[in-house]
């Protein structure tokens, strides 16, 4: 049976962690950030779980992470 293919951008996006959770970096971070607040601009930065709904399609496009 031949290999599946890896999403390539999704590989870029997600990473899943050892208990199997998907893992993304929240977005509005890129520019104008001047005028959002320092709190917002604080808690964007970590990365967040994907709801489990989500993530089955994701694991399925990154089959071998």
């Amino acid at each position: 049976m031949p290999k599946q293919k890896t999403h390539s951008s999704s590989k870029k996006r997600f990473k899943v962690t050892g208990t199997g959770k998907v893992l993304y970096s929240q977005a509005f971070r890129r520019h104008i950030l001047s005028k959002r607040p320092t709190k917002r601009m604080r808690h964007l930065r970590h990365t967040a779980v994907c709801s489990e709904a989500n993530a089955k399609v994701i694991r399925k496009m990154i089959p071998y992470m």
